[in-house]
């Protein structure tokens, strides 16, 4: 029988790689927003239900590895931080397919540019962290493009509110079904906004 060493070398947990695939799901997630919308919401939800369990099952696993090691590849709060705003964006998705369901509205067309919008700018993400370890300064080029999401959803949440407000066709209660689900969308915007942001900071102090 083989004996047990007292000090056994720990398997290296790669951060990289673990941001890496929480990233992936979330982009995956928005792909199919994408797909939901432009079939008219035919088509059935479930799948992003499943991308944002395995998103936080992703987290978790990050999380709990972050626990148990004592050196990490650049600051573990930064860690912790990006994980937690790249969760935040594909909840935001969860919760757009939801409400279509719950308020029975029909996906509108200002509903679908927007999540186009969020879909690439969770690709930048997506593709910024892939490239932060070996290539910096073409992760920090995704990173620039990822945060001009922000800046692209404000003017397109400032219009579809316009346009929602001003047909005098709308009901009281779908203006406010519709507003409630293009905030989610500008949240979601904003936390790629963060997500650009930590990884800006993370490449700066490297």
């Amino acid at each position: 029988m083989k004996k047990k060493h007292l000090f056994t070398r720990r398997k290296k947990v790669d951060f990289y790689q673990l941001l890496i695939d929480h990233a992936q799901k979330v982009y995956e997630a928005y792909r199919f927003l994408v797909d939901y919308l432009e079939e008219n919401s035919s088509s059935d939800p479930e799948g992003i239900f499943f991308l944002e369990r395995e998103a936080d099952d992703l987290r978790r696993i990050l999380i709990e590895n972050l626990n148990k090691t004592l050196i990490t590849p650049f600051d573990r709060k930064d860690i912790f931080a990006l994980s937690r705003a790249i969760d935040d964006v594909i909840d935001a998705a969860k919760s757009t397919v939801e409400e279509i369901r719950l308020f029975k509205i029909m996906p509108t067309k200002d509903l679908l540019l927007e999540s186009k919008t969020l879909k690439d700018g969770t690709l930048e993400i997506y593709d910024a962290l892939k490239n932060m370890k070996e290539n910096p300064a073409v992760a920090m080029e995704h990173a620039k493009r990822a945060k001009a999401t922000e800046n692209q959803m404000n003017i397109l949440y400032l219009e579809s509110l316009a346009q929602l407000f001003d047909n005098v066709e709308n009901t009281p209660a779908f203006m406010m079904k519709m507003r409630e689900l293009y905030r989610h969308l500008k949240r979601s915007a904003n936390r790629c906004d963060e997500a650009a942001n930590i990884i800006s900071d993370i490449i700066v102090k490297s």
